[in-house]
This record gives C-alpha cells, sequence and structure tokens, in this order.
C-alpha cells in the first residue's frame, strides 16, 4: 500500500511541513477492534478499557503481581480494627477541565464502577458509609474488615476510573456523553469516528507520581507523545502493509499468519502483550431456552474441544496457547484441574447429542454471536457455531462488528426478540486470577455479567472466600467454586492464548500488560 493511499483511506492528508516535522511527537495505533463505547464503566470491553486508561487514572494501580500502589491516592489509614479506611487524595492533581480532582468525585467514581464491577459490588455490599470528609479525605466505613479494599480500587481488568462527580452519577448501565477524565491524555471528541478514528492529545496538567517503578497500571504515567491517534483497520492485510511501510507505529492483535512476516522484518519488534496469556470463554444465557436448562448446558461440556478454539486463532504452534485450561488463570494460585473431566478427556460429539435428547432439546433456536473484526474471536465464534451445528441444534449464527455484538449481548430479550443464546471472548490474565476478580463465576443472575446465571452456591462461596481467615482455606474455596461453575455450567473455559502485538522497533519503553501508552517513547 502507497503512503498516500493509506493517509486517504484513514481520512487523513499526507503529511508535508510543518506537520512533517511534529510527526515524531505523534503515535498511531490500530486497536484490536473499533471502539464503540467510550465508557470504560458500561462495558468489559478490552478496547473500551484500554481507553479508558489513557483518559481516566485511578486511587490504586496495580503492578504485575496484583499489588496496589497509589496513583491519584496519597495513601491510606486504616482505623477501627479494620472497619474504616480514610484515603487521601495526592496535592495539585486535575481533571482535564482544570477543576480540582476532589474527594466527593471519587466517591461518585466509586459508587458508579462498583455497580458494574464484580470486586466492586463486593466492596459496596461490605461498605455502611462512603463520604466525602472534605476536598482531599474520603472515607470508607465498613460493615466488617475488608482487607482487600486498596485491591479492589486497584484492579486492572475493570478499573474504577475516576470521573467529575457530574459524570459519575450517571446510570451505570447507561454510557456516559462527557469524557473529562483524569488521566494522562485527553480524548479529543471532535476528532471521534467510530469506525475509523479517534484522537488523544497529551494532558499538560497531568502529574504523576513522583516515585515507584512502572508496572502494568502502577507507578509513574508519563507521557511522551503528545498525540495518539487510533486508527480503525479491520482489514489486517491493510495494518500489516501500514506498519510495514513506517505510516503506523503499532498494531495491537495482527492475525497469527502475520507474526512471521513481520518477524523477517529488522525495523518490527514482535512481543507478547501480556505474559499471563488471556483466557478464552463460551457464555449460555441462562435466561432463556435452551440454555436454562442446566441438563443441556452440561451436555455441551462434552462437544468442546478447547484445542480447536484456541489453533483455529492461534494456529498449530502450541507455543501460542495451551489447552488445559480451567476456570482460573494457569499458573495463579488458585488454578486446579478438578471438574474439568468433560474438557479434558476426547471430545465426544454423539454423547453431547444423547444427553441433549435425554434433556429434552425441543429444537429450540440457538443464537450464537459472531464477529468480523476481531482475529480471535471471530474464530472462536465460527468454532462454536460449527459446534453447535454438528449437534444438530437450531443454529442463529449471528455475525456483526465488535460493536454491534457488545450491543447486542447487553439485551436480556430472548433470542427471538433480539436476544441471543451464546457469546464468546476472552478475559485477561489477571481478570481471572482469582475469585475477587473473576466476572463469569458470579451466580447473581440479572445484575451479573452477560448470561446472567443464578447459581446461589457460586454466591455463597464467593462470601466465603472473602471472609477466610488464610491462603489455604481460599485455595479449598476456590476449588468448591471451579466444581461448582463446571457442575452448573456457568460458563465455559476454552483455553488459554499468549496474543503477540507488533510495533515498530523505535519504540521504546512499552509496559507490558496492555496496550499502554505511557512511557513508551521514539527512540
Amino acid at each position: 500500500m502507497k503512503r498516500r493511499q493509506f493517509l486517504a483511506a484513514m481520512g487523513a492528508a499526507p503529511l508535508a511541513g510543518p506537520a512533517r516535522a511534529a510527526e515524531g511527537r505523534v503515535l498511531r495505533f490500530v486497536p484490536q477492534a473499533n471502539l464503540s463505547s467510550i465508557d470504560p464503566i458500561w462495558t468489559t470491553a478490552n478496547v473500551s478499557r484500554n481507553h479508558g486508561y489513557m483518559v481516566y487514572d485511578t486511587l490504586y494501580g496495580s503492578d504485575r503481581q496484583y499489588n496496589p500502589h497509589p496513583q491519584l491516592a496519597a495513601g491510606h489509614t486504616v482505623e477501627d480494627d479494620g472497619r474504616r479506611w480514610t484515603i487521601t487524595l495526592r496535592e495539585g492533581i486535575r481533571f482535564h477541565d482544570n477543576e480540582p480532582i476532589r474527594a466527593r468525585d471519587a466517591v461518585a467514581s466509586i459508587n458508579r464502577w462498583g455497580r458494574r464491577s464484580a470486586f466492586g459490588q463486593k466492596l459496596l455490599a461490605a461498605t455502611a458509609e462512603l463520604s466525602a470528609l472534605d476536598d482531599r479525605r474520603l472515607q470508607f466505613r465498613l460493615n466488617k474488615p475488608f482487607p482487600l479494599l486498596a485491591h479492589a480500587l486497584a484492579f486492572a481488568g475493570q478499573p474504577a476510573s475516576i470521573m467529575p462527580e457530574r459524570v459519575a452519577q450517571t446510570d451505570p448501565f447507561r454510557q456516559i456523553t462527557d469524557t473529562t477524565g483524569s488521566g494522562p491524555f485527553r480524548f479529543l471528541r471532535d476528532e471521534y469516528n467510530s469506525g475509523a478514528f479517534a484522537a488523544y492529545a497529551r494532558f499538560e496538567g497531568y502529574k504523576p507520581v513522583e516515585t515507584g517503578t512502572p508496572s502494568l497500571t502502577a507507578g509513574p504515567k508519563v507521557a511522551h507523545f503528545d498525540r495518539i491517534e487510533w486508527r480503525i483497520i479491520t482489514d489486517g492485510s491493510t495494518s500489516s502493509a501500514a506498519l510495514q511501510a513506517g505510516e503506523i507505529d503499532w498494531f495491537e492483535m495482527p492475525e497469527y499468519e502475520l507474526l512471521e512476516l513481520f518477524k523477517r522484518n529488522r525495523n518490527i519488534s514482535v512481543e507478547v502483550l501480556d505474559s499471563g496469556g488471556n483466557n478464552g470463554f463460551l457464555r449460555l444465557n441462562h435466561l432463556h431456552a435452551p440454555f436454562d436448562n442446566k441438563a443441556i448446558r452440561q451436555a455441551i461440556l462434552w462437544a468442546v474441544e478447547q484445542s480447536d478454539y484456541m489453533s483455529a486463532n492461534a494456529g498449530p504452534d502450541r507455543a501460542n496457547w495451551r489447552d488445559d485450561t480451567g476456570v482460573f488463570t494457569p499458573g495463579s494460585p488458585y488454578a486446579t484441574d478438578v471438574g474439568l473431566e468433560p474438557l479434558r478427556g476426547p471430545r465426544d460429539i454423539e454423547k453431547a447429542k444423547r444427553l441433549l435428547r435425554e434433556a429434552g432439546y425441543a429444537n429450540q433456536p440457538v443464537r450464537v454471536l459472531g464477529t468480523t473484526d476481531i482475529p480471535a474471536v471471530t474464530a472462536w465464534s465460527q468454532v462454536a457455531a460449527d459446534m453447535f451445528r454438528k449437534l444438530g441444534m437450531n443454529l442463529d449464527f449471528a455475525v456483526s462488528d465488535w460493536g454491534t455484538v457488545l450491543q447486542r449481548r447487553a439485551s436480556q430479550e430472548p433470542p427471538e426478540r433480539g436476544g441471543w443464546s451464546v457469546t464468546t471472548s476472552g478475559f485477561s490474565s489477571y481478570d481471572f486470577a482469582s475469585p475477587a476478580t473473576h466476572p463469569l463465576i458470579r451466580g447473581n443472575g440479572r445484575e451479573g455479567w452477560f448470561g446472567w446465571p443464578t447459581i446461589p452456591k457460586l454466591e455463597e462461596l464467593r462470601d466465603a472466600w472473602f471472609d477466610a481467615p488464610d491462603e489455604t482455606t481460599r485455595k479449598a474455596i476456590a476449588t468448591d467454586i471451579q466444581r461448582t461453575v463446571m457442575e452448573e455450567v456457568a460458563y465455559i473455559p476454552t483455553g488459554t492464548y499468549y496474543f503477540r502485538t507488533a510495533l515498530r522497533k523505535n519504540l521504546t519503553g512499552r509496559v507490558e500488560g496492555l496496550p499502554i501508552f505511557w512511557n513508551i517513547r521514539r527512540a
């Protein structure tokens, strides 16, 4: 692809004169999907979360070992036998409209986040009162000690983004429209064109923490680029050509067949984005037939072959994936093989068919949501559709762009009224690392993550995990959680993969774990 053709296709004019001289201060990035939602609280979509980290800061950040470190917070005190936490904000921190960040902004933001985050829900349930004592201090008065409070506010997978009070008062089940943020970059709303382009400018008023080492979302967040441009390109070959020509700097999620090409290019670096891996899943909708029937859900387990899902996305090289994945991230303290017998043994389509008949499957439609613009999810949804087709189920494969999938999967209507039966995607290593952060092990019905299982035992086990007196007890409870997830088929693990990201070698200082745009610079 020629340079002028690429820039024309992206809606930008070729660079010349002063603009060309400023090019070194601009980073051009191709994200994994369209930025269809600019609200990182409303959705768990990774692309919206990544956007959120640019625009919003958090009270605490998390390092790669899941330890919390102050960000907007200066620190905290714990009193009254762990029942009162007082958090003090750093001096001089401001929103993008140059208004000071006050404690009441943090209170409203935590309340909004806590309605949607699994960790946040647990924290708010343990909170008798959350209030602003003055402009710089907020206080949690707890019903009982909650030792993981700072961990909750630091959770990297679904961050407690700090917004102005007026924005944070938006119903968490409605999307925000005001993008005034607290982070190192300002979102340039006037340039935003969903499906094509998003841009961010360095916020001159942002005040990074002065100490610590950058690690995941913790440590100093120093913006070295004046401007970040997200170019929404759904065709991998177009992005590949642009990266090789130097017309973009970073291609977040290339198809695996492109990686060997990039590895032969001396100007391109291929790196693992998150060394902990990404955990794939199938989520069956528990609200409506046929998957409101537990026996039908259990029958599906015998048809799932994790290696089919992983190799469809990441190719045959097992260095790129693993197919022995349970509920918790492989290698994490709570990983176990309990309850995985249907997934660990040979796939048995005929057994699954027989179990479906015995469970009373009556040819109800099975609407599988598929996407066209995220390689991993596209591959997984196609494998899922083929699996349901082989089972003889009444398949309705609904394929659309990822933004439309996000809108559709939020519907609790039955399939015949625009709802769905099956969705597939993946979560990061830190999302699935423990019962505190795992969104798919909740059993709280319509208040939970899409698919909405009502499984009281899961809620009881999760409560017991938080109240456990020691790590040995927590591990035993986590094992019971996995056993219950598999018995009830709250969801189906489909494996873990380690996707690579590709960027120009003249970019240095990338923080591992997410597409993070602070501390990265051009050499």
